[in-house]
């Protein structure tokens, strides 16, 4: 699932994902549309921005991992402070993917998560 309130960064993070042979179960556009399709669709990876329309990425990230635990998250995010990095590892996210990316930094943090 890839959440991104960008329409654009979810369309570029689609394309590389499938190509890669992944399907893209969900894509939501704010943290009520995660939540949402959360239950209905178990990802088993999560792309997820912090800056959200209604909630921050790092708050979402720890409802994600309390209702599916066993799914690994990506944050994906512009913001670059070592602090908030951290801050996101520590919660639990898997890798973070700075803005702007290449679709190799997208490949790697996939690969990363199947070792």
């Amino acid at each position: 699932m890839i959440v991104d309130d960008a329409v654009f960064m979810r369309n570029i993070l689609r394309a590389i994902i499938k190509d890669k042979g992944y399907t893209v179960v969900a894509e939501a556009a704010s943290g009520i549309e995660a939540m949402k399709f959360l239950p209905v669709h178990n990802p088993d990876i999560i792309i997820l921005d912090i800056i959200l329309p209604d909630t921050n990425g790092l708050d979402l990230l720890e409802s994600i991992l309390k209702i599916c635990p066993g799914t690994k998250v990506i944050v994906c995010s512009s913001i670059s402070q070592e602090p908030i990095i951290k801050k996101a590892l520590d919660q639990g996210a898997r890798a973070f993917i700075q803005k702007p990316f290449t679709p190799e930094k997208v490949l790697d943090a996939l690969e990363c998560l199947e070792a």
